[in-house]
């Protein structure tokens, strides 16, 4: 099983870093997948102007070098994995 090779701090909406709100991507070979624990966070992608509402229940993946931010939707708690390779299917929900 694939493993994080890095995972952040947990973030609420106070302590989110001000560079996951602006626009931003991941490095090349580098797969991100966003966990919410509590509340909503907005996943906007930017290649295709897609809006996503993340949960606990329903986590974002972010492709290599995909262009995207992220805004909470009032009180939440969050955090992102790492990975370089693509994550196990069992912890992700595709992006398109």
């Amino acid at each position: 099983m694939t493993n994080p090779y890095r995972v952040t701090p947990v973030f609420t909406e106070a302590t989110l870093p001000v560079g996951l709100r602006r626009e931003h991507r991941t490095k090349a070979g580098t797969w991100g997948v966003i966990r919410v624990f509590e509340g909503e966070l907005l996943l906007r992608t930017l290649d295709h102007g897609e809006d996503r509402v993340l949960t606990a229940g329903r986590p974002g993946l972010v492709s290599p070098g995909q262009p995207h931010r992220v805004a909470p939707l009032g009180p939440m708690r969050m955090q992102v994995e790492f990975y370089d390779a693509p994550p196990p299917s069992s912890c992700q929900e595709a992006i398109p």
